[in-house]
């Protein structure tokens, strides 16, 4: 049977656009929510792009808006932004197959893993005229494309309608809330989310409103990735047996 003949860069681009479709609906509609949410708290329809295309952490960069408006620590700032984006130091390790050779593109494939790009490029099957890299970066391109453009068009409707949108504010909560319930319906099991309610709880009574955000978080990671090990363990130890 003879080989298929190597795709064209036309038709790489085609196959790498129609497998990030899913992810273009979401992104633009939570991007537009992130650039309102920007501009209700003050700042011009240019900042959300910017920090969209600079920053490009979904969750992160709505934590980052709020912080901006308050007192200005650093220390908290980089310790956040590290503890929420924990989770993506798993997603590279199940990655480093896939990525291995890419490379040069190896350095924005990293940038670019977010939790859609994550389950789009681990998930994909590509056929053998595909380069695997050349697809896989192109999807990641144009998630983050997507991601800019929702934050862009935010900015720009925020900037239309010239006033602060009365419960933009609630928008943060809103979000976490549904990604949490949404999380709750996969999951084979709730330990994480129950233990993320008690950890919390515990840590608001102990440490009080102005550490407990931060004590949480590193609770959680300590205990996500100790959870992490332990199913890792037992998945190598079932494939030995």
């Amino acid at each position: 049977m003879r080989a298929s003949p190597p795709a064209t860069h036309q038709e790489t681009v085609r196959f790498a656009f129609n497998s990030s479709l899913p992810i273009f609906f979401g992104y633009v509609i939570l991007g537009t929510g992130y650039g309102l949410y920007m501009h209700n708290l003050g700042f011009g329809f240019w900042f959300p792009t910017i920090m969209a295309a600079v920053v490009y952490g979904g969750s992160v960069e709505f934590i980052l808006a709020s912080m901006l408006v308050q007192s200005f620590l650093p220390g908290n700032v980089v310790l956040i932004t590290l503890v929420v984006g924990f989770r993506q130091f798993f997603y590279g390790l199940s990655m480093l197959k896939k990525y291995r050779g890419a490379g040069w593109r190896k350095f924005f494939l990293i940038y670019g893993l977010t939790d859609e790009t994550f389950v789009v490029n681990y998930s994909l099957s590509i056929p053998k005229e595909y380069d695997r890299y050349s697809v896989y970066t192109l999807i990641s391109l144009f998630d983050h494309s997507y991601w800019i453009l929702g934050a862009f068009l935010g900015g720009a409707l925020g900037s239309l309608v010239g006033k602060q949108i009365p419960g933009m504010d609630f928008v943060m909560t809103a979000l976490f809330i549904a990604l949490a319930v949404d999380q709750f319906q996969k999951e084979k099991d709730h330990l994480s989310s129950t233990s993320g309610v008690i950890v919390t709880i515990a840590c608001l009574l102990v440490f009080g409103k102005t550490y407990f955000l931060v004590a949480t978080l590193l609770v959680l990671v300590v205990e996500y990735a100790i959870i992490y090990w332990r199913r890792e363990k037992r998945g190598t130890k079932n494939d030995a047996d």
